[in-house]
């Protein structure tokens, strides 16, 4: 019978706990990896479009154009935070806030389709890409489910606009402030966004951005392939009950934890983005992701309330009042849907049936994709314009 000392032991004890850290740290490395890739998606869809992304907004005549523009342009800037903020740009410059309510709205639903990019890094493997693909149109049905049930009201009635007029008016005058001080994000991910831009240009100066845009979806099927590996061996014992602590004890946690780290990070596609690989996983459940989720829609209008706070003179009480329109609307919507058990379950029920058939068959995800979030928004503008 061999007999195993008690420094043998210790030895091979504290070999796994290094094994353990380095594990987490590579874990920490490839979610880096992913939010830069979200970055470099996005600022690949900002250089193809030469800067002229904003001219969409001068299609928004009316609030069912300007509702289609919100979805459009916050697929291809692939940010809601810089959509409201370019938002609240335009009405400080004369923009009337009426039509800016549902481009907000619009901006709600186009930053969903970062989760289903992410969630189809899982698409090789049945189960996984059922769940994560469940995680991520959760989002987009929640946000849908709002514009059918607010958009109408707010147009008969503008209860949106004139409760975030009333508090604008209460607000104005104090120091301003800027967004940029909290944004610690951005300055992380430049450098390694500078090097595949230099890349893509390497490799084609003209088709430079489109290459870029390619890489990060690369990069987010490579690290969502390593993250759902290492989440499974990692997320056991106590750090499993930490997560759990924080998002899975129930939903006014999971809300909360959502609103914070999308305060935090500023981007609400980010936050709920790096759940879909856990979903993926099956360290959480829906029922689970779904309120972190309704938290960062939350979180995310920080952006904008910070960018109008920067703006001054004038116009100062328009660009509030939008921003806080933003908040308001995505806060109530919470509140409404999530606090209503029959229309809580719609936006479950609907991700769950969606991900079944685009397991099954898999270019039901990619029709569902480019569909919703480009196709059709993109055929109402053509007909629109054709009706002119």
């Amino acid at each position: 019978m061999t007999n195993i000392s008690a420094s043998e032991i210790k030895i091979t004890s504290s070999d796994n706990l290094a094994f353990r850290i380095f594990q987490w740290l590579f874990v920490i490395f490839l979610i880096y990896l992913l939010i830069t890739a979200v970055g470099m998606i996005g600022s690949g869809f900002k250089g193809a479009t030469k800067g002229h992304a904003t001219d969409l907004f001068a299609f928004a005549t009316n609030p069912f154009m300007g509702l289609v523009i919100g979805v459009i342009a916050t697929a291809m800037i692939q940010s809601s935070s810089t959509v409201t903020s370019i938002i609240v740009g335009l009405v400080a410059g004369g923009l009337p806030v009426e039509m800016a309510v549902p481009m907000v709205m619009g901006a709600n639903i186009g930053t969903t389709i970062t989760n289903t990019i992410v969630s189809l890094g899982h698409i090789n493997r049945k189960k996984e890409f059922r769940r994560a693909f469940a995680a991520a149109t959760v989002h987009d049905f929640f946000n849908l489910m709002a514009v059918v049930i607010f958009l109408p009201i707010e147009i008969i009635f503008h209860p949106l606009q004139k409760i975030a007029g009333f508090l604008a008016e209460y607000f104005v005058g104090g120091e301003n402030l800027s967004v940029k001080g909290l944004d610690f994000i951005k300055p992380i991910t430049h450098p390694v966004i500078s090097l595949f831009k230099d890349l893509s240009k390497m490799i084609s100066e003209q088709a430079a951005d489109i290459l870029l845009v390619v890489f990060g979806i690369m990069i987010i099927f490579l690290t969502i392939i390593f993250i759902g590996k290492l989440l499974k061996k990692l997320m056991v014992g106590r750090a499993k009950e930490i997560m759990h602590s924080s998002i899975g004890r129930g939903p006014v946690s999971g809300i909360f934890s959502g609103t914070i780290i999308t305060v935090l990070v500023q981007s609400s596609s980010t936050t709920t983005s790096l759940m879909v690989p856990l979903a993926g996983s099956g360290v959480f459940k829906l029922k689970q992701i779904y309120p972190f989720t309704l938290g960062a829609n939350i979180g995310t209008t920080i952006t904008a309330l910070l960018a109008a706070t920067a703006i001054s003179g004038p116009s100062a009480i328009l660009a509030l009042q939008i921003a806080l329109v933003h908040f308001i609307y995505n806060f109530s919507a919470v509140i409404l849907i999530y606090g209503i058990k029959g229309l809580r379950k719609i936006p479950l029920n609907s991700a769950l049936w969606l991900a079944r058939l685009a397991s099954e068959r898999k270019t039901v995800a990619l029709l569902y994709m480019l569909g919703v979030f480009f196709v059709i928004p993109g055929l109402l503008v053509f007909l629109y314009e054709l009706t002119l």
